[in-house]
C-alpha cells in the first residue's frame, strides 16, 4: 500500500501548521501519510514512501539550512527516490520574500532525483506559500494541494 511522508522545518510553527494541513488532506484522500520535523528523519528513511513531500519557511529566497542539509545527504540514494512523487510548500514574512525561488530549489532537487512533480493550475501552481500564519486562503490550498499528491500518488501505485 502506497504511503507519504511530509516532511519540515519551523522556527516560528508556520511551516509546521502548514505541514499538518497537507498531511490531514493526504490521510483523508486515502494515504496513508507521517508528518514530521525534518530533526526525525534520516535519509534511508526515505525509501520506504510513495510520496515525498519538504515544507520550509524561506530564508534568503531559499531553503533552511535543515531541509538543504537532508536534501544532501540524500546523495547517497541517488536514483532510489526515482518516480516517487515530490512536492515542496514554504513559508515566509513577505509577498516578495523569495516564495517561488525556495519551492523551486526544493522541487529541483526532486527533479534530479527522478522524482515525479505534481503542480497546480490553481491558487499557488508550484505549492502552497503562506505569508506569516497561515490563514483560510492557505489551508484551502493546502487541502487541495494535499488531495491531489494523494490522488497522483495512488494512481501511481508506486
Amino acid at each position: 500500500m502506497a504511503k507519504g511522508i511530509v516532511i519540515y522545518y519551523s522556527r516560528s510553527g508556520n511551516t509546521r501548521e502548514m505541514a499538518e494541513m497537507v498531511a490531514k488532506s493526504m490521510g483523508d484522500a486515502g494515504l496513508e501519510t507521517d508528518c514530521k520535523s525534518v530533526d526525525k528523519v534520516k535519509v534511508d528513511d526515505l525509501l520506504a514512501y510513495n510520496a515525498i513531500v519538504v515544507g520550509s519557511p524561506t530564508y534568503y529566497g531559499t531553503m533552511a539550512a535543515q531541509i538543504k542539509q537532508l536534501i544532501d545527504e540524500s546523495v547517497v540514494k541517488h536514483g532510489q527516490l526515482d518516480g516517487k512523487v515530490g512536492a515542496a510548500f514554504t513559508s515566509s514574512a513577505n509577498v516578495g520574500g523569495g516564495n517561488e525561488t525556495t519551492v523551486l530549489s526544493i522541487l529541483q532537487a526532486m527533479l534530479i532525483s527522478g522524482m515525479v512533480i505534481q503542480g497546480d493550475p490553481q491558487g499557488d501552481h508550484y505549492g502552497p506559500v503562506s505569508i506569516g500564519k497561515p490563514d483560510q486562503r492557505v489551508e484551502k490550498l493546502c487541502g487541495r494541494w494535499g488531495r491531489r499528491i494523494a490522488e497522483l500518488t495512488k494512481k501511481l501505485g508506486r
